[in-house]
């Protein structure tokens, strides 16, 4: 009788695939117990990533015409720059200035231009 189970066995191909799923336990145990240990494991980085600043960037442009809408019920200027450059057209700022010697100081910083430049420039309307 042994001789006809091991016969069926060797046949069937059975001893093959009886120890097939204690082994892919086995490796699954084995290889959910390395990803745990590796990802509770702490790393520190030198270079961070900082996403709560600004990028400032300075250009020289060519300025045609400057449009600055002083709304002083809102206690802010809205300024449109035209220039003449292929790249960049228009460029659109919000100040939070209402009175006529900030926002010229305010527009000469971010353009990088003297105040006398921007009062030749600049067109005003105030809304109330």
């Amino acid at each position: 009788m042994r001789r006809t189970i091991e016969r069926w066995l060797q046949v069937s191909g059975i001893e093959f695939w009886l120890p097939l799923p204690f082994v892919a336990a086995g490796f699954w145990f084995v290889c959910s117990l390395l990803a745990a240990q590796e990802l509770s494991r702490s790393y520190s980085t030198k270079n961070k990533l900082q996403s709560d600043t600004q990028l400032e960037a300075k250009v020289s442009v060519n300025v045609l015409l400057i449009n600055a809408t002083i709304n002083r019920t809102k206690g802010v200027t809205q300024v449109e720059v035209e220039t003449a450059e292929p790249i960049l057209k228009r460029l659109e700022l919000e100040l939070p200035a209402i009175e006529v010697e900030r926002i010229e100081t305010a527009i000469a910083q971010e353009l990088g231009l003297s105040r006398q430049n921007i009062r030749q420039l600049v067109r005003y309307e105030i809304i109330e």
